[in-house]
């Protein structure tokens, strides 16, 4: 090789490392655009981004953590149940109070964000036996909006949720599919 094509390679690599190490890691599932994914169910929420009070805040992904909340049954910062009305995509403090409860809950730390690990939490394999984790499969659907039917089970209330095709979820709110999407300006209120 000539000089000219080792300090070229040379210089190629070192840009190469500095980016890969100056850029931000970004979520699969939020670079997407939506919560998803492929393969097995139980795998699904740990890779998605965090929605928390300043990030995603916005967003029928936010929207569908609150029916997780709701499912759940934790308090809300009144100290009452966290309910049908706080449901509305907007992740306020009073949805960052009710995810520390949860997070309690599950043994979690208590940050009030959904990350990798409370999101992770959300989608471990129901064992009807046991009552342990929360999500199971019900159903193949022959739509490819409905293509795959889970069920979230709070300790509280059950819900069912959908996974497309294409891998992305789909959930059932005041009478209007939703997909679980990371846009902001949620539909959901």
């Amino acid at each position: 090789m000539t000089r000219t094509r080792l300090a070229t390679a040379a210089v190629s690599a070192a840009v190469a490392g500095a980016l890969a190490v100056s850029a931000s890691p970004a979520s699969a599932s939020a670079s997407g655009g939506y919560v998803s994914g492929g393969g097995s169910f139980y795998d699904d929420f740990a890779d998605e981004g965090t929605l928390s009070t300043t990030s995603y805040k916005d967003t029928n992904a936010t929207c569908l953590w609150q029916i997780m909340l709701y499912a759940e049954g934790v308090k809300e910062s009144d100290g009452t149940q966290f309910d049908w009305d706080d449901i509305n995509g907007k992740f306020s403090s009073n949805t960052a109070y009710a995810t520390k409860q949860l997070q309690k809950a599950w043994g979690l730390t208590q940050d009030g964000k959904v990350g990798k690990t409370t999101f992770g939490a959300a989608d471990d394999k129901w064992n009807p036996t046991t009552g342990a984790g929360e999500l199971e499969y019900r159903s193949t659907g022959t739509t490819d909006a409905t293509k795959y039917k889970l069920r979230y089970h709070g300790s509280r209330y059950y819900f069912d949720i959908f996974r497309t095709a294409s891998g992305k979820y789909r959930f059932y709110h005041k009478n209007v599919w939703h997909y679980a999407s990371y846009k902001n300006d949620s539909s959901c209120s």
